[in-house]
């Protein structure tokens, strides 16, 4: 007899009906009686589990009783109507397994736990009703972020993860070497030999795709990246990790504008991909995680997104009345109260555009008032910053009296700049980070809890 996944058991309830079937998977709970035991079986496929039902004249009635939560078992039975409330059926075992045993002190026990007791036990934790339904839906929204692209003719491009190119901050950013930390090669002027290491100068974890996902968006019009980003940032935060993954899309013959169009349309595809295809696990989050999250998405996916620049958004915050902790400027950046009161101010999400250029990253394009970049980020209720894109500089020239009046050096770039000289054009490109999206989407609030396993100051464990 095939095994079967649990998902296609519920996919496919009346056909089996009344048949037999067999299924492999964990125990999540025993409850057991003196002549019958009930088992809550999960094989992973589903947020859903199945209850294996029991009684004293199936074969090794005895042993079964004994096998803990934990377990992993094989069983035959038959798919019938359960006369329980809250469930449609359930399979009246004929005979089980034993595949893996577990023992007395199997930390996974059917009650609450904490989340911060399952940061601890990382390795264990996707076996839980929570972390099931985080990590499935993580599965999901992958794919929703793949079909969207695919279907809109974007090629998907593997950046490296290795690079030179400096282009958050060398500060920001992983060194790598394979020189001996304790005999390093040193310089006449008491600095480290670069140039004895594997690549002959410093090297970096990179902190983006953007920069090489430029140079294929200048061939194929239109790419995305999807992968791992590395920060050296200590922060604590709920939303901060030092290691994470990023969505990052590059399009050739686009500005701000058609930028923020596609944004909108991505969102919303995903959103409601998300809504679609993880009915029990939204439901889920909606009862227990966070009360209105299912009105909240479905309320994103029918709005207009709100279009403002940074300067009326500051004027907006200023004349509102409110005594805010950080005052509004129109030279500084906005904190998270500020984000919150404008998103509640429209009522949803808010593009905020044309930011203080001395804010912004020196790739972005400078607008005609040589104060503001034409960058835009994306404020959505509940959540504030999801997404940060801008229209990219390209002027050569305006390009390198940038860097100049950053400090950017330009020999770890130079390649990136002569794409302004080899048949450039206006070109827009956004990131997202993936683990900012699955909170807003689970309503998990901590980046720990949505990264399988989290890469955060004093934590690499596992």
């Amino acid at each position: 007899m095939k095994v079967i996944d649990v998902k296609d058991i519920y996919e496919q309830i009346d056909e089996l009906m009344e048949k037999e079937v067999m299924v492999q998977g964990w125990i999540r709970n025993h409850r057991k009686q003196k002549e019958f035991g009930f088992i809550d079986f999960n094989d992973g496929t589903s947020f859903q589990t199945i209850q294996i039902v029991y009684d004293n004249k199936v074969k090794n009635f005895d042993e079964i009783q004994k096998i803990r939560v934990g377990s992993s078992i094989e069983v035959k039975g038959k798919v019938v109507q359960s006369p329980a409330k809250g469930q449609a059926f359930e399979i009246q075992l004929k005979s089980l397994k034993l595949l893996g045993d577990s023992p007395e002190d199997y930390p996974i026990q059917p009650k609450r736990h904490t989340r911060e007791f399952l940061r601890e036990l990382a390795y264990l934790r996707p076996r839980t009703n929570l972390f099931g339904a985080v990590f499935r839906v993580r599965s999901v929204t992958a794919m929703a972020i793949h079909e969207y692209f695919q279907s809109h003719n974007y090629v998907y491009v593997h950046t490296p993860l290795i690079t030179t190119a400096d282009c958050e901050g060398s500060d920001q950013m992983f060194k790598i070497t394979t020189l001996d930390m304790n005999h390093l090669p040193k310089c006449e002027d008491g600095t480290v030999d670069m140039s004895k290491d594997l690549f002959g100068k410093l090297a970096f974890v990179t902190g983006t795709g953007q920069l090489h996902g430029e140079a294929f968006a200048l061939a194929y019009k239109k790419i995305y990246t999807f992968g791992p980003t590395f920060r050296t940032e200590n922060s604590n935060t709920k939303t901060h990790a030092n290691e994470f993954w990023m969505i990052e899309p590059e399009i050739a013959f686009c500005d701000l504008e058609g930028l923020m169009d596609i944004e909108e349309e991505m969102l919303k595809y995903v959103v409601n991909y998300v809504l679609e295809k993880c009915p029990n696990e939204i439901n889920f989050f909606d009862s227990f995680v966070e009360k209105g999250l299912k009105e909240k998405l479905t309320k994103l996916v029918k709005s207009k997104f709100t279009r403002i620049s940074h300067h009326d958004v500051v004027d907006i915050l200023n004349k509102s009345g409110n005594k805010w902790e950080f005052t509004p400027t129109y030279e500084d950046d906005i904190a998270k109260e500020h984000e919150k009161y404008i998103t509640e101010y429209f009522n949803g999400p808010v593009f905020i555009t044309n930011w203080p250029k001395d804010i912004k990253a020196w790739y972005m394009k400078t607008n005609e008032d040589g104060k503001t970049v034409a960058a835009v980020d994306l404020e959505v209720p509940g959540a504030g910053e999801l997404m940060g894109g801008s229209q990219r500089e390209e002027d050569y020239d305006k390009l390198i009296a940038r860097m100049k009046e950053m400090n950017v050096d330009e020999s770890t770039v130079d390649w990136f700049c002569n794409l302004r000289k080899y048949g450039g054009c206006y070109h827009s490109g956004f990131g997202m980070g993936f683990e900012r999206l699955l909170i807003y989407l689970t309503g998990v609030e901590n980046i720990r809890d949505v990264i399988p396993f989290p890469r955060t100051p004093g934590n690499c464990d596992y």
